[in-house]
């Protein structure tokens, strides 16, 4: 899986890892992107592009700034949105960037050619990239990423607070297979992701509790006419989405 690994308490193995480095890629929970780039730092190279593969990206790049001063024209944020829930080495698919979405970030004080670079290296395992400013890329993955963890996690935490809770889970079947998925992920990332995008995924979050009492109040007055327009108009976008992205899929 890897040519070899060096411990970040080593100094001499951090420099000559890096010596003559294209690209560092960091690939750990978000918070600790400021401690890690500092630890580095000192070894990096003035050609070397550093990247990172964050769920969030205003605070990584503050971070960034706070760890690489005048430096920072190096980092280009970037974020592949290509997640499983599956974690270590036998989880790694070969094609699991195909066709998938990765988001850059550039920052004012990116060169172009680096940013063109990085976005060469996500196009070498067939992702499609796109670019977004920071804070928009923080709002539009609260909704699609962030807030479906935090009301997974919710399920099963509900579950688990029930006095029938193996009863409950022994009956369990597809549709609560399929909508906790991603309640096996890591529970460091995900709590760290919640935690850092609180501020964008409460908005959505009151959204969706607006939404859940809308549906309740239907529910309870007996209005399946309201309930069915609902379903409906989730129906056709979840399909069109769907197949939007098996074409994506079809064209490997």
């Amino acid at each position: 899986m890897i040519d070899r690994a060096v411990s970040l308490s080593d100094d001499a193995a951090l420099r000559e890892a890096l010596a003559g480095a294209d690209f560092v890629l960091f690939a750990a929970p978000v918070a600790q992107t400021q401690s890690l780039l500092e630890r580095i730092a000192p070894f990096l190279e003035a050609g070397t592009i550093i990247t990172d593969a964050g769920s969030t990206k205003s605070d990584v790049v503050a971070a960034a700034r706070a760890a690489l001063g005048e430096r920072i024209g190096q980092f280009v944020p970037g974020h592949p949105i290509a997640g499983r829930e599956a974690r270590g080495p036998d989880a790694a698919l070969l094609d699991l960037y195909v066709n998938r979405n990765v988001v850059l970030c550039p920052l004012s004080e990116n060169r172009p050619e680096a940013v063109e670079r990085v976005a060469a290296m996500w196009h070498t395992p067939g992702a499609c990239v796109r670019g977004m400013a920071s804070g928009q890329h923080d709002r539009v993955l609260a909704s699609v990423s962030h807030l479906p963890h935090v009301l997974s996690f919710a399920l099963v935490e509900q579950i688990l607070n029930s006095p029938d809770a193996a009863l409950k889970f022994s009956f369990a079947a597809g549709g609560f297979r399929d909508f906790t998925r991603i309640a096996a992920s890591s529970p460091e990332c995900g709590a760290t992701s919640a935690w850092r995008i609180a501020r964008r995924c409460l908005p959505n979050s009151t959204t969706n509790t607006a939404v859940l009492a809308r549906l309740r109040a239907a529910i309870e007055a007996g209005d399946g006419a309201a309930l069915e327009a609902v379903f409906a108009r989730s129906r056709v976008a979840r399909s069109e989405w769907q197949e939007h992205r098996s074409a994506g899929d079809a064209s490997k």
